[in-house]
């Protein structure tokens, strides 16, 4: 198995005298394809966050790609986030006044390294191509959602973090936004790591964690369905 390119170590998040987050340990590899299920309320937003280093826990260690993120500023954090995170919002997150390929280019903006080719690799095999001019208000809840995968990956990041990414897509949808994040993931060689209340996505992915009342179990290694 590869080396962890995220690992959290005895996480705790506590707010308003609750803990959100009861001492979650969790290893990503560098070339996992990972499920975080859990109901709602069983703090798993505040995993995403707490991951993908939009959140300061309140102890146990972070560490991305190696590096202790736990004692970094927030502008080192940030650099962090920016080159090694990609990330996919329940809500898209997508800017109306920007077109598709502005949006999904601003990691690539942020980091002041344009790279137009591998933006074009990953709109050809998202299928999006054709919505490169159109602006986020025109487009179907699908549609954003491939372009959210664009622009996760636009900056090769070396791990995809996506919330509740099929939540708002009807089954089929659901099921192509999974095969597309399945494959793009592969494509640029980053890990993958899901988060999702819904228990029919969990045959998909060869490992599923599951977090309740702020502790994570782990369930069986499987062979995901086709």
């Amino acid at each position: 198995m590869a080396d962890p390119v995220l690992q959290g170590v005895d996480l705790v998040v506590e707010r308003t005298g609750e803990r959100i987050l009861d001492g979650v340990s969790i290893d990503v590899p560098a070339d996992a394809t990972l499920l975080v299920q859990g109901p709602s309320g069983a703090g798993k937003t505040t995993l995403f966050n707490v991951l993908g280093l939009l959140d300061v826990p309140t102890s146990g260690s972070l560490y991305i790609d190696g590096r202790d993120a736990s004692s970094l500023s927030e502008r080192q954090r940030a650099v962090l986030r920016r080159d090694l995170v990609g990330f996919v919002f329940q809500d898209f997150q997508l800017i109306p006044d920007l077109t598709v390929r502005e949006n999904a280019g601003l990691p690539q903006e942020h980091a002041g390294e344009r790279d137009d080719q591998w933006l074009d690799r990953l709109f050809d095999a998202l299928g999006i191509s054709d919505l490169a001019n159109q602006y986020p208000p025109t487009l179907s809840g699908g549609e954003k959602q491939r372009v959210a995968i664009a622009r996760a990956l636009s900056n090769r990041p070396a791990v995809v973090l996506a919330d509740e990414p099929t939540g708002q897509l009807d089954p089929e949808t659901a099921e192509a936004v999974l095969d597309l994040l399945f494959t793009t993931k592969e494509r640029a060689g980053t890990a993958l790591v899901v988060i999702s209340h819904d228990r029919r996505l969990a045959d998909r992915f060869p490992e599923t964690l599951t977090l309740e009342d702020g502790t994570l179990s782990r369930e069986r290694l499987r062979t995901p369905e086709s």
